[in-house]
């Protein structure tokens, strides 16, 4: 009943996800705990202005992310219904990805790759509008301009940059060396400000020795939580079923949407691989690797034929996060 009521397209669901975002957040209102950054994760250019403003008010820094981790669930339902590769016209997106990343309950405060995965949210809805054009001139440019915002935000999110220029290729109708160029291009202008910006300050070397924090800082916040390597697990269950799932649909999906879950297989496949590059990857990429998670299990859910393993892999999950909120 959970499911068939959350994947309708009713009106109410408007109210309903973001009211799971309100409640599954709102320990962290009740005991509000500052994020244990390492060195340099708050130095990242964009992110150090909204944190040298918000710094000390922890519940503005909740509430503010809380109200942006709800809008990018709203943007991810545009994405579904703007592009139509799930077929269905169904709500279900925006609450699964609350429900997902609310299980990551050691980031229900702020941290910088919220800022930055609404910024590849962004690119991914500017990289779909692509999809048959001949000369996707302005798509190339805003996807790799949106990326670009978003790496300054989160810098291990360049880790992605593969994966966007890859899908432009995939989505062109013809791809041609200028698709790609542009792409870079557009990527490369938000750096250009902030390497002149920091030029003038004379703060160059300060914005590359943060690039490289980011970058070489091991950290883990994933090997002794058996909380959530208990969720990450479950969640790797859904994936595999969704996966079988969409491979059996592959030959009757119609081009579009091979094309688009082939992007999002590539940007979940290189947040994967920023946890191998990255000595400073941890749980917070798991963010980013809910985007792609969130549409491979829409589409799971929608087209599983039995209502009942459909119900029950629903509440299992809605179960997990739950739980989760009193076991972290």
């Amino acid at each position: 009943m959970l499911l068939k009521t959350l994947k309708s397209n009713h009106t109410v669901n408007f109210i309903l996800f973001p009211l799971m975002g309100v409640l599954f957040w709102m320990k962290s209102f009740i005991f509000p705990t500052p994020y244990p950054y390492y060195y340099g994760e708050t130095e990242n250019l964009l992110y150090s202005l909204v944190y040298n403003l918000l710094n000390g008010n922890l519940f503005l820094q909740n509430l503010i992310t809380m109200i942006l981790f709800i809008s990018m669930a709203l943007i991810m339902l545009q994405i579904s219904n703007r592009y139509n590769f799930i077929r269905v016209r169904t709500m279900l997106p925006a609450s699964l990805f609350i429900l997902i990343v609310s299980g990551f309950t050691g980031l229900h405060t702020m941290h910088p790759v919220y800022f930055g995965a609404f910024f590849v949210l962004w690119a991914i809805f500017r990289l779909f509008s692509a999809f048959d054009q001949s000369r996707p001139y302005p798509a190339s440019f805003d996807t790799g301009f949106f990326l670009g915002i978003a790496t300054l935000f989160y810098f291990k999110l360049i880790i992605l940059f593969p994966a966007f220029l890859l899908g432009v290729g995939i989505l062109s109708r013809e791809t041609k060396w200028r698709e790609f160029v542009i792409h870079f291009i557009g990527f490369l202008v938000p750096f250009i400000f902030a390497f002149s910006y920091t030029f003038i300050a004379e703060e160059t070397t300060v914005l590359l020795k943060t690039f490289e924090l980011n970058i070489l800082t091991p950290v883990n916040h994933i090997q002794y939580n058996i909380p959530l390597l208990v969720f990450i697990g479950f969640l790797l269950l859904v994936i595999f079923l969704g996966s079988i799932k969409i491979i059996q649909q592959y030959d009757t999906k119609k081009v579009s949407t091979r094309k688009f879950f082939t992007v999002f297989f590539l940007v979940f496949l290189f947040s994967v691989l920023s946890f191998v590059v990255f000595p400073a990857a941890s749980h917070e990429m798991l963010v980013v690797a809910a985007i792609p998670v969130t549409f491979l299990t829409t589409n799971f859910f929608v087209f599983l034929k039995s209502r009942f393993w459909g119900e029950f892999w629903f509440s299992l999950l809605f179960i997990f996060v739950v739980v989760l909120q009193f076991l972290t």
